[in-house]
């Protein structure tokens, strides 16, 4: 028998004469052994079933914190059985049941110094529950809604907790993440363009570098805006978004914009002013304001083809 409920048929043993007596007693001693006691068994029963845990015995050890959970509701030891029962599912890769638990622990222990903790665990595993393996399509191709969860999750993780002891590593899977959208959303700037929607493919690209910034991928975006807006024969707003590429980035995306400055040739008088709006923001600031709008829906993943390879030298 476990020592959780050990627990409960000494207490029911002690408690039962009290509970008898009591009509001829004129009061009852709370502070009886058993009550002083409460704290040093919950302590127990929960090294006991973290004992089975560190043994990765799985569902012993989620036994027997379900039983500390209910034995000692009042003691610390709940709340921290409630985490490894999160981490236990965790470590067996149910990540959607880990989830739940870590976020129904932070809904009912809003204050608990172990909130942090379960908001980074809620971080981790939807960043490992984000699937790799190599029988699905490219990371771009396929659908981007927990990689987006894990976008908002780490964002707000790091932004609460920027001295956090998990930071470097909260710090490296939002990089990822970001990274991994941004790479969506040129795949399918790429396909609009192919489809010669040159309106949503600038849509497209304003949107991933206005609400993800950051993501190391803007000056590949600016060449792909910049190469749509020649081809809706804006030569002047095309020119400023290369001369922002080689100003701001350079590098291999940079020399690509060089090698379009060069073929366009001297600014003519018929080219005209370009249009702030359309060249956008430069610098990537992420305060600038939200993008107003979404950009259209994402086509069917069956009309999509392999985007071409963008133009590195």
């Amino acid at each position: 028998m476990s020592l959780g409920l050990r627990y409960l048929a000494e207490r029911i043993t002690v408690l039962a004469p009290l509970v008898l007596g009591v009509a001829g007693c004129e009061s009852v001693e709370l502070n009886t052994p058993s009550t002083l006691t409460y704290t040093e068994d919950a302590y127990k029963a929960y090294q006991e079933a973290l004992r089975a845990y560190r043994n990765k015995e799985w569902e012993t050890s989620r036994q027997l914190f379900s039983e500390v959970k209910r034995l000692f509701n009042y003691s610390k030891y709940a709340k921290l059985a409630e985490l490894r029962i999160g981490d236990i599912d965790f470590n067996q890769e149910k990540y959607p049941d880990a989830i739940a638990a870590y976020r129904g622990f932070v809904k009912a222990h809003r204050d608990d110094p172990n909130v942090e903790y379960a908001r980074y665990r809620i971080c981790k595993a939807l960043y490992l529950d984000i699937n790799d393996t190599f029988l699905l399509p490219p990371q771009e191709e396929r659908d981007q809604s927990t990689a987006r969860d894990a976008y908002r999750e780490l964002k707000a993780f790091v932004d609460r907790y920027p001295k956090s002891r998990y930071r470097i590593d909260a710090n490296y899977m939002f990089e990822v993440v970001t990274q991994r959208i941004v790479r969506h959303e040129l795949y399918v700037a790429r396909y609009y363009l192919q489809q010669d929607n040159f309106d949503a493919t600038v849509m497209r690209v304003d949107y991933a570098l206005d609400r993800y910034p950051g993501s190391g991928l803007d000056a590949e975006a600016l060449v792909l805006k910049a190469e749509t807006l020649l081809k809706m024969k804006k030569r002047a707003e095309a020119r400023a978004v290369f001369v922002r590429v080689l100003d701001e980035h350079g590098g291999a995306f940079g020399k690509v914009a060089k090698r379009f400055l060069d073929d366009m040739g001297p600014r003519t008088e018929e080219e005209g002013r370009p249009d702030p709006e359309i060249v956008g923001k430069p610098g990537g600031d992420e305060d600038d304001e939200e993008p107003s709008g979404e950009p259209e829906a994402d086509p069917d993943p069956s009309e999509l083809e392999a985007p071409s390879e963008p133009a590195v030298p």
